[in-house]
C-alpha cells in the first residue's frame, strides 16, 4: 500500500477494504494489481497502432501527421491514463475544445483515437463499447459550410501568366509548371527527374492522392519548363533555391503571391480555374476534365469497367489549356 510516511491510516484502511473485497470475490489482489499494470497508457497503445498501420500508410508525412495530432491534442488530456481508465468523459475534454473551430482537425482526432480503442478492445485492455462513440450526441453539429481554395478566375489567367512569365525566379517557374499541368503543390515540388518520360510525367502512386500512378500529358509550354531547369539538381525538378537537394518549402507559392501582389489566391486554387474554363466554354467532356485533375469519377463498379485514363483526350485538352493560359 505505500510507505507509512506517504499513506495514512485512514487511506490504508479504505485501501484494505477494498483489497479484502477483492478476495471475497475470489480475486487475488497482487493478481489484480500487476495485471492493471500491465495495460498500457493512452499513449503507449497509441504507439503501438501506429507502428502495427505505419507500413501500409503511402507516405511517412501522413505517418507523422498521424501520431502528431493525438499529440497536440489528445495527449494533455489522456497521455498517462490507463487505456482501461479512460471514459467518454475524458474523450470528451478532449474533443470539446477543437470541435467547432478546428473541425477537420477534431474529425481527425476522434478517428484516430477510435482506431486505438478499437486495437484495445480487440487487445482485451479495454471492455465496454469505443468510449469515442459515446461522444456523439454531447457533441455540437459541426459546419457543414466547405471552405473553398480562392481561386483566379479564368479570365484573368492570360494577365497572370504574363505577369508570371516576366519573373525568373524557381518558384515562378514550378508556379507555371503547376499551372500547365492542374498539378498539385506537393506533385510539382516533388517531382524528380525519374518521372519525366519524354513528352509526359509519370507520378507514381506513393506520390498520389488517390494512391495510383498518374500519367501527365506535357504540353509544349510545360516541356520548355521542364528543360529549362535540367543542370540545376541531380534529382529533383524544382529544387529550393537554398539547397539544390531539398524541396522548395509549402510557403513557396504563398511568399510568390505576396511579392506579385495576389495574396488572396492559392497555388491549389488554379485547379478550379482550370476546370471552371473547361465547363464554362465546354472545351472537354467532363470525365476528360476529371481525368486531369486525377480525380475519380463515377461509383466502384463504374471504375471497375473505366480502365482507359483518356491519356490523349487529356492531352489535346492540357494543349489547349497552355494556348489559352499564354493568350495574353
Amino acid at each position: 500500500m505505500g510507505a507509512l510516511d506517504f499513506v495514512s491510516l485512514a487511506e490504508a484502511r479504505e485501501q484494505a477494504a477494498v483489497l479484502l473485497k477483492q478476495v471475497k470475490s475470489g480475486l487475488d489482489p497482487l493478481a489484480e494489481r500487476k495485471r492493471k499494470e500491465s495495460v498500457p497508457t493512452f499513449e503507449e497503445a497509441c504507439t503501438i497502432v501506429w507502428q502495427q498501420n505505419r507500413p501500409t500508410w503511402k507516405s511517412e508525412k501522413h505517418a507523422l501527421q498521424w501520431l502528431k495530432a493525438l499529440e497536440d491534442h489528445a495527449y494533455p488530456v489522456l497521455k498517462t491514463k490507463r487505456i482501461s481508465e479512460i471514459s467518454s468523459a475524458n474523450i470528451l475534454d478532449v474533443l470539446s475544445p477543437i470541435w467547432t473551430n478546428k473541425t477537420a482537425t477534431a474529425k481527425r482526432v476522434r478517428q484516430r483515437m477510435r482506431a486505438v480503442f478499437d486495437w484495445a478492445k480487440a487487445s482485451g485492455y479495454y471492455s465496454g463499447d469505443n468510449p469515442v462513440d459515446g461522444v456523439k450526441m454531447a457533441l455540437p453539429k459541426q459546419s457543414n459550410t466547405r471552405k473553398h481554395h480562392n481561386a483566379l478566375p479564368w479570365q484573368q489567367l492570360p494577365e497572370f501568366m504574363c505577369e508570371l512569365n516576366g519573373r525568373s525566379g524557381l518558384s515562378a517557374k514550378a508556379l507555371a509548371f503547376l499551372i500547365l499541368t492542374a498539378g498539385r503543390s506537393g506533385e510539382i515540388r516533388g517531382a524528380v527527374w525519374s518521372e519525366m518520360k519524354g513528352d509526359r510525367w509519370v507520378i507514381p502512386a506513393a506520390r498520389m492522392k488517390m494512391t495510383r500512378d498518374h500519367r501527365v500529358p506535357l504540353s509544349s509550354p510545360a516541356l520548355e519548363i521542364v528543360r529549362s531547369m535540367r543542370g540545376l539538381s541531380e534529382t529533383l525538378v524544382f529544387p529550393s533555391s537554398q539547397n539544390s537537394s531539398k524541396q522548395m518549402s509549402n510557403m513557396v507559392f504563398k511568399a510568390l503571391f505576396v511579392r506579385m501582389g495576389h495574396d488572396q489566391i492559392t497555388a491549389h486554387g488554379f485547379r478550379s480555374t482550370f476546370r471552371d474554363w473547361v465547363a464554362d466554354n465546354d472545351i472537354a467532356a467532363r470525365e476528360v476534365a476529371e481525368a486531369s485533375l486525377a480525380h475519380l469519377v463515377g461509383g466502384e463498379t463504374e471504375r471497375a469497367y473505366a480502365r482507359s485514363d483518356m491519356f490523349e483526350r487529356r492531352r489535346a485538352l492540357m494543349e489547349k489549356w497552355a494556348t489559352f493560359a499564354l493568350s495574353g
